[in-house]
């Protein structure tokens, strides 16, 4: 599915998700203006939900169901836009593109995730830190929010600077890329698989 797709179906949302939702109204409702610690929060939330009997997450499950069937009913009339398109093959010289507030959220909490569910694999990761991401308040995903803007800033002037070296530039840029050792290669192809299974959850929501 193309990325950034406006058309594309609002992603399902798991009854954990719901559960947290909730509880996130919950307390807002009692201690209005104050904002959440997202680390003790989900902590709690998650012993929590491990100790709710299956009649107390019914009502959740429910909710998640009925979002599973409005997501596959929209998904039925969805139309992606064409793919296929064949990559340009990428200056390793080339400033990176910086990561989104999604990405640096990500980085952080990314090794706790794997800690916590060592038989998770990166689409599990992925789906989990999106559904965190999906529960910060828009305060809590500011500071992220805010670094990924100067990281953009930054970004846009090294492009500019790469792109105003002309050819002179590029014969260095090619013999770098041919004395790239191959673990290199092998450690951006990792990252960029792990970038795109976060992509996709952060397109859902």
């Amino acid at each position: 599915m193309a990325k950034g797709d406006p058309a594309k179906p609002k992603g399902k949302m798991s009854a954990y998700a719901y559960f947290v939702k909730t509880c996130r109204e919950e307390h807002n409702k009692k201690n209005p203006g104050i904002p959440v610690v997202f680390a003790e929060f989900s902590k709690k939330c998650s012993g929590r939900w491990k100790i709710m009997s299956p009649m107390e997450k019914m009502r959740f499950e429910e909710m998640a169901k009925r979002d599973k069937a409005r997501y596959d009913q929209e998904m039925m009339h969805y139309m992606p836009g064409k793919r296929g398109r064949k990559k340009k093959k990428k200056d390793p010289n080339a400033p990176r593109r910086p990561p989104s507030g999604f990405f640096l959220f990500c980085a952080d909490h990314r090794p706790s995730i794997k800690a916590q569910n060592p038989n998770f694999g990166i689409g599990d990761v992925a789906k989990k830190l999106g559904e965190m991401w999906n529960n910060l308040s828009d305060s809590e995903k500011q500071p992220f929010l805010s670094k990924a803007s100067k990281l953009k800033d930054k970004y846009r002037k090294d492009m500019a600077e790469y792109r105003g070296k002309g050819k002179g530039g590029m014969v260095a840029m090619a013999s770098k890329a041919m004395n790239k050792p191959q673990d290199d290669e092998e450690d951006d192809e990792e990252d960029e698989e792990e970038e795109d299974e976060e992509e996709e959850e952060e397109d859902d929501d």
